[in-house]
Order: C-alpha cells, then structure tokens, then sequence
C-alpha cells in the first residue's frame, strides 16, 4: 500500500538500510532509492535534500516534507580550555538532553545520551536527580552524533554510550544506534571505538554477550562488596554484587575485548588501602582495564579526594598485571564531566 508523502512523521535520521528501503517501496519507488539516501546521510553526512543529485528532482521535493533531523540543538558550551563542549538538544515534545565532546590529541570523543534523565539512581550522579523520563528513540541517539560530527571540523574517532541513562534500560535503541555507528556502508566507526557503559543490569550483560556484541563494554563498578556497593548504587538491591561480577566474568571469557571497570573514587567511601586492595583482589582473575574517576562534585554529601589521598590509591595499583588509567574529567567548569550531566526543570 502506497503512503502519502505527508503523512511519514518519522525523521529520516534513525532509519536504517532496511528501513529506508521500505520507506520508498511504500512510495511506490525502486529500493534502491532507500540505499542511495543511506548513502548520503550516513556516507556523505548531508543533512540537505537539494543536495542529494543521484535523487530525481522531483522525489527530492518530495522528501522535504519529511523531518530530517528529531533533535534540536539548544546551545552549546565550550570550557575554558576548548578541550570539553557540551551540547544541549531538544526533543520533539520539549524534554532536552545532553552530549559532551571531549579532545585528547588526536582523540575526538563523544558522549552520548541514551535516556532523558536515569533511573538507576546512583547516589553520586546528577542525572539521578531528574528521575526517569523516556528512553530515546535511535535516531534521537544518533542524531547526537550528526549534528555534533557536522559542526566540529575534526573527525569523531571515537563515541561511548555514557550520557544521561543507563543504555542497557534501552537495549534495542543502543544496540541498533552503535549498529548504525558501525555499519560499513555508512558512519564506517570501527567497533572497538563504540563503548557501552552500564551501571550493572545483569540480563542485558548475559544477552550482550550471548549475542557476541562487537562493541566493548564497560561497568561501573565503584565498590567492592555487596554492601558498600548497594549504599551507593541501588540497582545492586536488583541485581546484586555476585551476580553481576559473575555475568561480566563470563563476558569477559567470552568476548574478544577487555570489559573495562569504572570506578568513581569517593572521599571517605572507596578510596582506602583496604578497597584498595581488595579491588586488585577482585579483578585480578578478569581480562579487563581499570578506568579510576576522581569524583566530580555535584553539591552533594560526596566530596573528592585530596590529589594527594588520589595518588596514594593510584600506588597500590603499581605492579597490577591489567591496564590502570586514571581519566580526569575534563569541563568539569561546565559540569560537562563524567556524572555532572543534567538537566533543570525550571
């Protein structure tokens, strides 16, 4: 059954091969329609119709009426060392999210929303605080990566899924935008430059290894027992400690890449010789990098340790046989670093 132009309210932005395909088919046009569009969008990056020359003029006209783009940009703002911007996009119903780009040397990074707000609730972040709004949609998760990629003049070598939300509450969505990321006809992004950050939802674990996910994965651990870890993370109340050191086990046995653990350090909370060593312990069997993140203060209960409790933790991990960085949140001047990402009601 043909569809009128007029009534297709999907932005292009999202849709797939298959997807675009369909889309001209139910047009009445050849599918091969679908891919020469996929081409542009995702290939060439272009966001403009009129530009799309291997088009009929007249079904160019015709795709005008359809959304392009299912974000809006807000604003975005640039730290004071032009190494972090945030961006701030709006949805279609009004609701804003945000992304964060990030420069080391060569490395362009972009952090990516996959929910407006979060309902995990870690104690710690500030995007807990808005509660839980909607999943996004994979063009409102993709269409974060365009607009940024078509504004900078340097080329996105690498995207994590570790904005607003916890991406494995929308699976299927964050699945199919790091397809969309990956796919080799379109965006080309190599697999191992795609990372999805979880706060520990088991199922989605065990499922993204059963499928054998390309994509590296990396858990915010942020404690060593069940405990401590429930005190700060109430997801562990769900899916408790054992469980998910278990599931990530089994993950890291089976994929072809390191699984990758978060570790916020907290004045006071997890930053003793003690978590410490316990946490060397706790990984030293696992294929797996350590990533440490000095907490970034959000005017909570939590404060960040002194660089000189910091470098002391960092000591006891001098002679661990897996990779240890330490990652220094940069636009924190912003509250564009990791766990200050949020959006205000009023």
């Amino acid at each position: 059954m043909k569809l009128g132009i007029n009534k297709i309210n999907t932005p292009l932005i999202g849709q797939d091969v298959e997807k675009m395909e369909l889309l001209f088919e139910n047009l009445g046009e050849s599918t091969f329609r679908g891919r020469q569009l996929f081409d542009w969008i995702y290939r060439r990056k272009i966001d403009d119709i009129s530009m799309m020359t291997n088009l009929p003029t007249e079904l160019r006209s015709k795709l005008k009426s359809i959304p392009f783009h299912p974000l809006k940009l807000v604003i975005n703002k640039y730290s004071k060392s032009n190494e972090t911007t945030k961006f701030i996009f709006m949805l279609k119903d009004g609701q804003k999210i945000e992304s964060v780009l990030m420069k080391e040397d060569n490395r362009i990074t972009i952090c990516l929303s996959t929910q407006v707000g979060c309902a995990v609730d870690c104690d710690f972040c500030a995007t807990a605080k808005m509660g839980f709004k909607k999943n996004l949609s994979v063009g409102e998760i993709i269409d974060q990566f365009f607009q940024i990629q078509s504004i900078i003049n340097q080329r996105i070598t690498n995207v994590v899924f570790m904005g607003m939300g916890e991406p494995f509450l929308n699976y299927d969505n964050t699945i199919n935008a790091a397809n969309l990321l990956h796919h080799p006809k379109g965006i080309n992004l190599g697999a191992k430059r795609i990372t999805i950050s979880t706060a520990g939802v088991v199922p989605k674990i065990n499922r993204y290894t059963k499928e054998r996910q390309p994509y590296r994965l990396a858990v915010s651990l942020n404690a060593t027992t069940d405990d401590d870890r429930t005190k700060i993370m109430p997801l562990t109340k769900i899916y408790s400690f054992i469980e998910l050191m278990n599931s990530v086990r089994n993950y890291a046995n089976n994929a072809r890449e390191r699984v990758t653990f978060e570790y916020v350090l907290l004045n006071g909370v997890n930053d003793s010789e003690k978590e410490a060593k316990e946490l060397i312990n706790l990984l030293g069997n696992i294929n797996c990098k350590l990533n440490i993140i000095p907490y970034n203060e959000i005017d909570g209960k939590f404060q960040r340790p002194s660089e000189q409790k910091i470098e002391k933790f960092l000591k006891i991990f001098s002679k661990v046989k897996f990779p240890v960085t330490i990652r220094r949140s940069k636009g924190t001047d912003i509250n564009a670093g990791c766990g200050q990402l949020i959006i205000n009601s009023n």
